[in-house]
């Protein structure tokens, strides 16, 4: 088996064969996501190429950890891209024209650090109670207060309010104590 940092390096050095088995492994997920959510087959083979050049750049800058498996990761990689892809393409046309499109650079750094923020999300939700991850999973997920109150055994929906209010509070004071958090939230 294959470790993650294996596969980065893979990335890094060009290894077909291991490029190769993320194809194999990875493909009809991304294919599938993309199909999904306005796109098409050849936007999805964009993002899958965008993707193993994001994490190219990223490791060869810094030798970052993936902390779930390699394909769940590069999974959410493409997602975040995809979405990003979405998000431009409406704001291209505007009343005085059509936008200038940022260069390849600027979109792979923007790429990066929404990436390192969902990390950081990712990260600090593992740090809240089994509880609030739930509550906030449900809440993510826009379940309605009412579904939240049946599947949590709360009370009522004044309840499910003040648990959602008490445990996005409490992610958001993990989120700015981290030493990440300025560096990454100033664009």
């Amino acid at each position: 088996m294959i470790s993650n940092s294996q596969y980065l390096e893979a990335l890094l050095k060009n290894d077909t064969k291991i490029i190769l088995a993320i194809y194999k492994n990875n493909f009809y997920k991304v294919k599938s996501f993309v199909l999904n959510n306005k796109g098409q087959e050849v936007d999805a083979e964009d993002v899958f190429q965008k993707a193993l050049l994001q994490l190219a750049v990223r490791y060869k800058k810094e030798k970052f950890v993936i902390n779930s498996s390699f394909d769940i990761y590069f999974f959410t990689v493409c997602k975040n891209l995809w979405r990003r892809e979405l998000n431009k393409s409406k704001i291209k046309v505007t009343k005085d024209g059509v936008m200038e499109l940022r260069d390849e650079n600027e979109d792979i750094a923007m790429a990066i650090l929404e990436q390192k923020r969902w990390e950081l999300f990712s990260e600090s939700l593992k740090l809240l109670s089994e509880n609030c991850r739930l509550v906030l999973k449900l809440y993510f997920s826009k379940s309605s207060y009412s579904d939240i109150v049946e599947k949590l055994k709360y009370n009522s929906e004044t309840v499910a309010r003040q648990r959602v209010f008490k445990c996005k509070t409490k992610l958001k004071e993990i989120i700015k104590k981290d030493k990440r958090f300025k560096a990454l939230h100033k664009l």
